[in-house]
């Protein structure tokens, strides 16, 4: 089983250093196009640093390993939630804008109870993500994108991006190497997951909602405790809010139409959680009349998270 765990943190390794080469490929052929850099970080960044979460689905969905889809991006928009803007509060206090407090936020929280309506299928026997509901998320995420275009034409922000002056050959390579990468770490990541799973005898859905979403999870806590270090509170708080919406409406979207996911209703625990978690973000912004996240709320989130793995693992033993 050793071999199994390294080949996984091997995959870890190679799905975040390919999102890493993607990002960075992607965003120098954006620029040369004269893209400008706030669309760059709403689309290529966020898409990029949700990439691990997305091939693994990819392979999940593909092979019918229906736990890891749901755990994988369950517990991840939970360890976001929770664990990197508890992590990224206590380094510094994140002020909030406006737009996130009353649109991002709750939009978020209507995602989460979307997948919750529609995995359970409220309206049907079986409990299963059909290739409609995919359809039905994947409207959504066109919503969504729309929504963003629309920030695009009306906000005057703007996201800090360290830019590289990349010839056509380093761009293309890096967007090649990206893609391969990505590939071969999702295929270790799955195969030797669910491996682990068996030998030790622990549901898949567990070994989602903890090593493999924590694992996938890696680019958004990077992307977010360095955007705390530098006081960057939009980039913190919109990439976590961001990637949850794009998870569910775009991953998951994906990962129903390539094949129906069958539905464990077990997950609905942390579904709840998750949505109890975005109303608790959503409050915590009218405590002491600014849109902040303060350091004491912040611990709250990741004493949280602690606690919510704690029961998990004591559950599985």
């Amino acid at each position: 089983m050793l071999i199994q765990i390294l080949l996984m943190i091997l995959g870890f390794a190679i799905l975040i250093k390919g999102a890493d080469w993607l990002v960075d490929g992607s965003s120098a052929l954006a620029r040369n196009y004269k893209i400008s850099e706030l669309a760059i970080g709403l689309t290529i960044v966020a898409f990029g640093t949700s990439m691990p979460e997305f091939v693994v689905n990819v392979f999940a969905a593909y092979q019918s390993h229906s736990e890891i889809v749901f755990g994988n991006i369950i517990g991840s928009n939970i360890f976001n939630l929770f664990a990197i803007l508890g992590i990224s509060g206590l380094i510094a206090p994140i002020i909030v804008q406006s737009s996130t407090v009353w649109k991002e936020i709750p939009l978020s929280f209507f995602a989460a109870v979307v997948l919750f309506l529609l995995a359970n299928s409220i309206f049907t026997e079986n409990a299963v993500l059909s290739r409609i509901d995919g359809a039905i998320l994947l409207v959504f995420f066109c919503l969504f994108l729309f929504y963003v275009y629309k920030q695009l034409r009306s906000d005057n922000l703007q996201i800090e991006i360290t830019k590289k002056k990349f010839t056509s050959f380093k761009i293309w390579s890096f967007i090649i190497l990206g893609l391969i990468f990505l590939i071969v770490g999702g295929r270790l990541v799955v195969i030797n997951a669910v491996k682990i799973a068996t030998e030790l005898r622990i549901s898949q859905n567990i070994i989602g909602l903890t090593i493999i979403a924590v694992g996938t999870s890696l680019p958004e806590l990077a992307t977010s405790v360095v955007a705390a270090l530098k006081k960057n509170n939009d980039i913190a708080v919109g990439n976590i809010i961001g990637s949850n919406i794009f998870n569910i409406f775009f991953i998951l979207g994906i990962s129903a139409i390539i094949k129906p996911v069958d539905y464990n209703t077990i997950f609905n625990f942390d579904l709840c959680l998750l949505g109890i978690g975005t109303v608790l973000l959503f409050g915590a912004m009218f405590s002491g009349g600014k849109k902040k996240l303060d350091r004491w709320e912040s611990l709250i989130l990741l004493l949280i998270y602690i606690g919510y793995t704690i029961f998990l693992i004591k559950k599985e033993i």
